[in-house]
């Protein structure tokens, strides 16, 4: 075993709450960038003045540097209720890297930095997050909560399940999406972090457990975390390789030029149905690539949650 892998495994479980903090002042920081323009302060723990309300918590001095009248947030202000559901299982680990970190992530790190840094921005705002964790078995379940304690209960959950060394080769998604649903029944905005890629196939099953999410008028949005340059492109050397499905078992040896072409026009056609789906039912879909940064997690959150409170 390498030593320094572990070192560097301890100092991500350790600075978890750094990490997503860091991800969280980056976003704002290039939020005038972004279509989001003129939310940076009361995204960093302040609200829009509205008429009528009483002045006494203004905040003058941003005032004096925007023009504008905000308000600032005390705890007792929860204005949202945000339950996060990742999927733990095998195929949430790949790729493989040797040291997790937030330049060299898999699937179940991006998950996991991208949850930490959504409960930094609740926690800044007063809101309430919940948070379930699932692959063969119901492994976590949290209520939503907005007090410290709770919130660096699921940070040293988030970072526990993020070096899982041996993850769960079964994934039951629809069984525990139920589970889920029973459990969040006050009005809540619900991401699930997923791959889509589970060992129950039943995919008429799958979406009748995420509309019954939709139960007590919840607003449901599905991320699905991939790899694209591997899962999406099939970019591989063209050299004999042996291809193993995690979850199964189930393998295959060939050169990967043989079967790309087939394998891009499978894989896009399953993602267009899984996007039409969604529509159907109005679950928003979101693809995202755990190579590319996290504003569209971000964008996401800051679109959906408008729209819900």
């Amino acid at each position: 075993m390498d030593p320094h892998s572990e070192l560097n495994k301890a100092s991500l479980f350790q600075n978890l709450a750094l990490l997503a903090n860091q991800v969280v002042e980056g976003f704002i920081s290039g939020i005038h960038k972004s279509p989001f323009h003129g939310f940076s302060a009361e995204f960093a723990e302040h609200k829009i003045y509205n008429n009528g309300e009483s002045t006494k918590h203004i905040d003058w001095k941003l005032f004096a540097k925007t023009d504008k009248l905000y308000t600032k947030r005390y705890e007792e202000e929860t204005n949202l209720r945000c339950h996060m559901i990742l999927d733990s299982s095998a195929s949430m680990y790949y790729p493989k890297v040797k040291n997790l970190g937030i330049d060299d992530l898999n699937k179940i790190g991006f998950g996991v930095l991208a949850i930490a840094a959504l409960m930094n921005v609740l926690k800044r705002q007063r809101d309430a997050v919940g948070l379930s964790i699932y692959s063969d078995a119901y492994d976590y379940y949290a209520p939503e909560k907005g007090s410290e304690r709770h919130y660096q209960m699921l940070l040293a959950k988030l970072s526990e399940t993020s070096l899982d060394i041996e993850p769960a080769h079964q994934t039951n998604t629809y069984t525990y999406l139920h589970l889920i649903a029973e459990k969040v029944k006050r009005r809540s905005l619900i991401f699930l972090f997923t791959d889509m890629f589970q060992t129950e196939t039943d995919d008429e099953k799958l979406f009748d457990a995420l509309r019954h999410l939709k139960h007590n008028k919840h607003e449901v949005v599905v991320l699905h975390l991939l790899d694209k340059q591997t899962e999406v492109h099939f970019d591989f050397e063209n050299t004999p390789k042996r291809f193993l499905d995690v979850e199964t078992g189930e393998h295959i040896d060939l050169y990967s030029d043989s079967i790309k072409v087939a394998y891009q026009d499978s894989v896009a056609q399953y993602f267009e149905a899984l996007k039409l789906k969604c529509a159907q039912y109005r679950i928003k879909y979101v693809s995202v690539d755990i190579g590319n940064d996290f504003s569209t997690v971000f964008n996401t959150f800051m679109t959906e949650r408008q729209k819900f409170i």
